[in-house]
């Protein structure tokens, strides 16, 4: 700790922050850390400790440059770099983020904090396997870590597998009575269960004990299951949009639209609507040319989010000759090219043929390092938002199969409103009820655009008759694809438990064929605001009865 003049003064803030810490005052020592540094004092420890501040305020933009000086001034400090990662992972930055932890925990194999961060990382990513590894690891180094314990039980409950959760709870709880991932891991199991008021019980303890962040979301929202297992709708509803009132303040910072800089992702969407009603009928696709390592057979399952798409992605996957990718990016680099920030395109049309060379190549080697060998298989590219890239899809893969899915759009909109979704753009809309609304209703509406004007070979798959006339359902999309029937597709929730399931569906897949229609009804009232904006599209896919 240094400054121009004054070291006396410097031993006395050192001395005091010391006792701070030793008191576990870690607020009351950043706020001394934080006056310090306004004194011209600097030095690692008050730049981490004033990060800290700035992250628990949500400020996470400031906390990552107060750590960048602090790891100016120590090079290769681990602690500082594990505090960055931590930082990056909040902004939404992930890939930096872990690429920064794996750097971390290489240097120092026992930082059980790092491998914790990276778990977490790792969760954001949806790598559920490789998150629960990088939490062992961390038990490893430290088993008194409650919070790692706390998410192999969350991991494991989620997965189905009661004992494995309420061993790993029973050691969280032990080390940390209110340690969150454990108590939402229990309620979870609870709520499966049908025991709604023993997960109430459970929750509310652990809301009144201050739980704060995403933690508190995420407690909010089992509170709003746990009620609706009671039949308790008016309850349950408020919890919910507590949950979401709560995410909103916690991520505004980060996801908070500003336009015309950071549109809306629903004004993002709209954009691409403009430019494709604008531009021309295109009756059919020039053809392209053939790339090195592609699927025989390719396929784009899309729709909208809990429309049945995690579903059919598990059908489709219990084929032996299928390869099936759950909500990955593929399109990450071609965006970076083809789509602005505000969701402007150039003329697709027009792309030159090296381009859109590039192009395909760049989809299928992302392909290739999140799915490994597709080359003479069937490729399934599930992502429901994919909707919104297929001009794209239409210029660069003319001949690709797409499905999508049908399901009525009030249950789709509750549930989506009730889903601890992680944060994104897309999270945002849907933490308000009338802008999830106006959200669906833009991406149909594009989708829908898009099939009048673009040369797009499309099957549509009710979820309705999915669960109600399965292998009918089933035979259909299988034949649309080019795919022969097989018993396989009806073990779909063996598929589910043996690969994992990232998407928030996963405890409805994993047990067998859930009938999830009509939810909707017994939250009419809660809903009333949104279903007239909801009611053309109803009609439209024939969901009156």
């Amino acid at each position: 700790m240094t400054r121009q003049g004054n070291r006396g003064g410097a031993e006395d803030v050192q001395a005091r922050i010391g006792r701070a810490l030793a008191a576990n005052d870690i607020a009351g020592a950043a706020r001394l850390a934080e006056a310090a540094l306004r004194q011209g004092l600097t030095g690692p420890m008050l730049l981490n400790l004033a990060a800290w501040a700035r992250e628990e305020a949500g400020d996470y933009a400031g906390a990552h440059r107060l750590l960048a000086r602090a790891l100016a001034q120590a090079p290769g400090d681990v602690l500082i770099s594990g505090a960055i990662g931590a930082v990056l992972r909040k902004e939404g930055r992930y890939d930096e983020a872990l690429a920064l932890l794996d750097r971390v925990v290489a240097a120092e194999p026992r930082h059980a904090a790092a491998w914790l961060e990276r778990g977490y990382v790792l969760d954001a990513l949806r790598e559920r396997t490789a998150a629960a590894a990088s939490y062992a690891r961390a038990l490893a180094v430290d088993p008194a870590l409650a919070p790692a314990h706390g998410k192999l039980a969350d991991a494991a409950s989620q997965a189905g597998d009661g004992n494995t959760a309420q061993a790993h709870a029973a050691r969280a709880l032990a080390l940390d009575p209110n340690e969150p991932s454990a108590v939402a891991a229990l309620a979870t199991l609870e709520i499966e269960a049908r025991d709604g008021s023993a997960a109430e019980a459970r929750l509310r303890a652990l809301l009144a004990a201050g739980v704060k962040g995403e933690d508190r979301t995420r407690a909010l929202t089992l509170l709003g299951d746990a009620l609706d297992r009671q039949g308790r709708t008016q309850e349950a509803f408020a919890s919910w949009s507590a949950a979401q009132g709560h995410f909103r303040r916690v991520h505004a910072g980060l996801l908070k639209p500003q336009p015309p800089a950071a549109p809306s992702h629903r004004q993002f969407i709209e954009r691409i609507r403009q430019q494709v009603a604008a531009g021309p009928v295109v009756p059919a696709a020039p053809p392209v040319t053939a790339v090195p390592g592609a699927a025989a057979r390719h396929v784009f399952l899309l729709g909208y989010p809990r429309s049945g798409t995690t579903l059919v992605e598990n059908v489709l996957a219990s084929a032996s000759d299928v390869v099936a990718l759950e909500e990955r990016d593929t399109f990450a680099g071609i965006d970076g090219v083809l789509v602005a920030n505000d969701g402007a395109m150039p003329d697709l049309d027009a792309l030159p043929a090296d381009m859109i060379e590039r192009c395909r190549a760049d989809y299928w080697a992302r392909v290739r390092t999140l799915a490994g060998d597709v080359e003479g298989r069937c490729f399934v590219d599930m992502n429901p938002f994919n909707g919104i890239k297929l001009p794209i899809i239409a210029r660069l893969f003319p001949d690709a199969r797409i499905l999508l899915m049908r399901r009525d759009p009030r249950d789709v909109v509750l549930s989506c409103f009730r889903i601890n979704f992680t944060p994104s753009p897309a999270a945002w809309c849907f933490s308000d009820l009338v802008e999830a609304a106006r959200h669906y209703d833009a991406l149909m509406e594009l989708t829908e655009l898009c099939r009048e004007r673009l040369p797009l070979a499309v099957h549509e798959v009710r979820y309705d008759q999915l669960v109600s006339a399965f292998e009918p359902t089933v035979r259909a999309f299988a034949d649309f694809i080019g795919l022969p029937w097989t018993d396989d597709f009806r073990r779909f929730d063996r598929t589910a438990q043996s690969r994992g399931v990232r998407t928030a569906s996963a405890t409805q897949v994993r047990r067998g064929l859930y009938d999830g229609r009509g939810q909707w009804r017994r939250y009419a009232t809660e809903l009333a605001p949104v279903l007239p904006l909801l009611a053309p599209w109803v009609a439209r896919f024939g969901f009156d009865a």
